[in-house]
């Protein structure tokens, strides 16, 4: 009787009855549980998202162009599906109902994709199906919903309450940005700084968003008996589409044998009203300036993908201890949006207006592709430097080579025909990098000449392509020993930021080591420990013990990204040690990256919001979805864009900023010239035009029935036969 009860008083909301009210005001109590609703569905969803990328290269194994890829390919498929939730929203299930059903599709989504984070259930095959299955149901929740929280918010309004429903939007966006801001901080935190099997917590960071989305769901239908719902009325997208079908179908059946028409959707007008017509013109007309709008899509989406890698090659110290997670820079974005919206509203806009220079939202738009542009340069100068402390793999028949002198003095090193080391090499000295040793093929046997104290010495070493060496000169252990210890290194710089160690042990016992958590082992006599990853960060006492005593060393700072070789020697009594450079640490402070960020977000205002405007004020009031599912499908397009140019072009990442800050200008030239030949229209002339057409066809039908009936009693009375 209850449940009967609550069904009908949702029936009569949804015929008109008045909601009731929050606190006085004219505000639905129905709109705070979609706000609420709202936010949490965004912390989930954009919370998910921080952490993909390097969850696609950390835990799942692959390259940074297939994870590119791959992300991209989800954001894309993220909207295309707003399509499918409006057709099922507009035409079978109504708002209510598609958005409780396509929760539920979310929820089940983000619960196996934190299944497949966890590392212990089935193996990497397994990981990769739960993954991308979890990533097309989210796909298809978060995307089905999106055509219809935002509008189901707006219809809980009564039709005065005008000012009160635009009110509630600026609210709704807030929501969009505050969850969007917590997550993209909480998420990656959950990520690097909680360890759970073994490593970084990727279960929790995909869990946490996955509880949150519980939540929206719950909240959603809490508030189920204060809703007004709108049973589905027909979907307009599908009606254009109809439209657009038949006027194909038409003109080619009778373009033979019908006279041409002025319009080819003027084929149509046998079985579609004329305003129905005109409306699908105006839309197109709008349309075809969505063409070249993908393009700044491209470049806006890659702060996930590209922005976030090059992050993990900066140092990501902010200074006064606060360290920075690669992953969470994306929320300076949703930051600056809740900054610049009023900056721009009240003052630049104003300001440009008083210098006479009419900013039109065309050329809004143009200014915000050339703001993307720019933030893609200063992306690119960031590149360039980040990548001077990268070395970089050697080409085919080709290895890298760096020599340490451990001996009492200094050395000469001479390869065959090679003279990279024609200068002595002082002993203990730190190398100065790596240097380019010729292969005569895939890997050769060459033969090392070291000359120290008028001795000389002969190494045979084998190099292999591609690979990177060091070759540690030292006294020999026993008469007629090798002097020469050539040791492959490892020379990938780490994604989370994370410093490489080893020891090289000069001492005649053997030396165990502990930094922070990390083990090493060191051999006596010259031998080696594994290369070892270690967090970034000051290791004040480091732990050394020897067959026979204890000693403690300070190493210091070991910083992001760097490589280092420390040398163990016994002194006197003492333990002393030198700690040599490989490879240079992430000296690029990821501070440099907040220009590139203050461009794109400033490019978004002027190019996202106005469009967005633009867009509504140029369409009829019932085609405003169409326009929509318009908008949403050039943002698809868009990472469709970067999908192909990651896994086809190949090329230097900053050679990549460079082509897409280059094929943004080009398209916005070519914008501006389509917008040059765009005439403005005002969409409510359109209810003017076809009101009069109305008002003379019903005057036609009086006038023609008035004559019908003069005539008719003029006519003869007939007598029956």
């Amino acid at each position: 009787m209850g449940k009967k009860m609550k069904e009908k008083d949702s029936e009569n909301l949804g015929k008109g009855q008045r909601s009731p009210k929050l606190c006085g005001t004219n505000y639905p109590v129905s709109i705070a549980f979609i706000v609420v609703n709202e936010f949490c569905e965004r912390f989930s969803y954009y919370g998910m998202k921080a952490v993909l990328t390097l969850y696609f290269i950390r835990y799942l194994g692959w390259d940074k162009n297939l994870s590119t890829a791959v992300y991209h390919a989800f954001s894309g498929l993220c909207y295309f599906t707003p399509l499918l939730g409006a057709l099922i929203a507009d035409s079978w299930l109504g708002k209510f109902r598609t958005i409780i059903y396509l929760s539920i599709v979310y929820v089940i989504g983000h619960v196996i994709k934190s299944v497949g984070a966890i590392p212990d259930i089935g193996d990497s095959t397994l990981h990769i199906v739960l993954s991308m299955l979890g990533l097309v149901l989210i796909a298809f929740g978060t995307g089905g919903i999106k055509p219809c929280v935002a509008a189901f918010g707006g219809d809980q309004f009564d039709e005065e309450n005008t000012d009160e429903r635009r009110k509630f939007f600026s609210i709704f966006y807030m929501s969009i940005n505050a969850g969007s801001v917590l997550s993209t901080i909480v998420t990656p935190i959950l990520r690097g700084d909680v360890q759970c099997f073994g490593g970084d917590c990727y279960a929790l960071a995909f869990g946490v968003p996955a509880a949150l989305m519980v939540i929206a769901l719950v909240v959603f239908i809490s508030g189920s008996g204060l809703y007004k719902k709108s049973p589905p009325e027909g979907n307009i997208l599908v009606r254009v589409c109809k439209c657009i079908g038949f006027a194909i179908r038409n003109r080619w059946r009778n373009s033979k044998s019908n006279p041409k028409r002025n319009h080819w959707l003027d084929w149509a007008e046998e079985k579609y009203s004329k305003r129905l017509i005109q409306e699908i013109k105006m839309v197109f007309r709008v349309l075809v300036l969505y063409i070249p709008l993908p393009m700044f899509w491209a470049l806006f989406d890659q702060q996930g993908s590209r922005w976030t890698l090059q992050a993990t090659r900066m140092n990501m110290n902010f200074g006064g201890g606060f360290i920075l997670k690669p992953d969470q820079m994306q929320m300076l974005n949703a930051l600056l949006i809740l900054v610049f919206i009023p900056i721009f509203d009240m003052g630049i806009y104003p300001l440009v207006g008083l210098c006479r220079i009419k900013l039109t939202p065309l050329r809004k738009m143009a200014v915000g592709m050339i703001l993307a542009a720019l933030a893609f340069c200063a992306a690119t100068l960031v590149e360039i430097n980040v990548i001077k402390t990268v070395v970089e793999p050697p080409p085919a028949k080709e290895s890298l080579i760096q020599v340490f002198n451990l001996m009492d003095s200094d050395v000469r090193v001479q390869f065959p025909e090679h003279a990279g080391f024609s200068e002595p090499l002082t002993q203990y000295e730190d190398p100065s990098g790596y240097t380019s040793l010729p292969l005569t093929g895939e890997s050769q046997l060459q033969t090392v000449t070291v000359s120290h104290n008028g001795s000389e010495y002969q190494c045979g070493l084998t190099f292999t392509e591609r690979a990177a060496y060091s070759l540690f000169l030292h006294l020999p252990v026993q008469p007629g020993g090798t002097v020469c210890n050539l040791v492959e290194d490892h020379i990938t710089k780490s994604e989370s930021g994370a410093a490489y160690l080893r020891f090289l042990n000069t001492h005649t016992e053997n030396i165990n080591i502990t930094v922070g958590t990390d083990a090493f082992y060191a051999p006596a006599n010259y031998g080696i420990s594994l290369n070892i990853s270690v967090p970034r960060g000051e290791y004040n006492k480091v732990v050394c013990v020897t067959d026979s005593n204890q000693y403690e060393i300070d190493l210091g700072l070991l910083d992001f990204g760097a490589f280092y070789t420390v040398i163990l020697r016994k002194e006197s009594n003492d333990l002393t040690f030198r700690k040599m450079e490989d490879v240079e640490a992430n000296n690029i402070n990821i501070a440099w990256q907040i220009p590139q960020y203050v461009f794109l977000t400033a490019g978004e205002v002027m190019f996202s919001i106005t469009g967005l405007e633009f867009s509504y004020s140029q369409a009829p009031a019932n085609m405003k979805s169409v326009l929509q599912a318009g908008w949403l499908m050039t943002v698809a397009f868009g990472n469709v864009i970067v999908l192909i140019v990651a896994e086809g072009a190949g090329m230097e990442q900053w050679v990549e900023f460079l082509l897409f800050a280059a094929l943004l200008v080009a398209v916005s030239i070519i914008f501006s010239i389509m917008a040059y030949f765009y005439t403005y229209v005002d969409p409510d002339q359109l209810d003017k035009i076809f009101r009069e057409d109305t008002d003379d066809e019903k005057a036609k039908i009086s006038n023609s029935k008035e004559n019908e009936t003069v005539s008719m009693a003029e006519m003869p009375k007939q007598t029956k036969m």
